[in-house]
């Protein structure tokens, strides 16, 4: 049995969910996420608990029984305080920036011109030049880690000086360069 799978889910006071079929909605504070479960996973409210259930024991039911109750439990948390992605640009790139204007992120990453990128529905973008971090905000994981992952993507750390744009706390290993700098084996 999937461990995940059979653990509930607890609803802390003011989240409301409902299950129509195949189709769980969950309202909060932060506001409102829906998603569509596989047809083959019952979904029970109790009070303050909600649990999921699968028909048989088959390997591929199993998995998609862990991972639903993932992203369930992922939607009551994102509704009640949110998930946020920081990522950083580092210190070797010199002339880089991130700024704000308006609601749209503006980033300054070493091109002929200025990137422009406007957020999607339900994400929310801050910057702090300060420590030169940019904050991806929203109430669906999913959703802000793959903003995420496309502002790292226009332009990703290099292997060689480090320069770009990272994940907070992530650790670039830097390539040692051409062996001919060092002049040794130099005739």
């Amino acid at each position: 049995m999937s461990r995940i799978g059979k653990k509930p889910i607890d609803l802390p006071k003011g989240i409301d969910v409902k299950v129509e079929g195949q189709v769980v909605t969950v309202k909060g504070p932060k506001g409102v996420l829906q998603r569509t479960v596989d047809p083959r996973l019952s979904i029970k409210r109790d009070n303050t608990q909600l649990v999921i259930e699968r028909s048989s024991d088959e390997r591929e039911q199993r998995a998609v029984h862990g991972l639903t109750r993932a992203l369930l439990a992922n939607m009551v948390a994102g509704v009640m305080t949110g998930f946020t992605k920081v990522l950083e640009i580092s210190v070797e790139s010199v002339g880089y920036r991130a700024e704000m204007s308006g609601k749209n992120l503006m980033l300054y990453l070493g091109y002929s011109h200025p990137i422009d990128y406007p957020p999607p529905d339900g994400i929310t973008f801050a910057t702090d030049p300060k420590t030169r971090t940019i904050s991806v905000s929203g109430i669906d994981k999913e959703l802000v880690g793959e903003i995420a992952a496309r502002v790292r993507r226009l332009r990703p750390p290099e292997p060689y000086k480090g320069k770009g744009i990272r994940y907070q706390g992530e650790v670039v290993k830097l390539k040692p360069g051409k062996a001919g700098k060092t002049g040794k084996g130099a005739k």
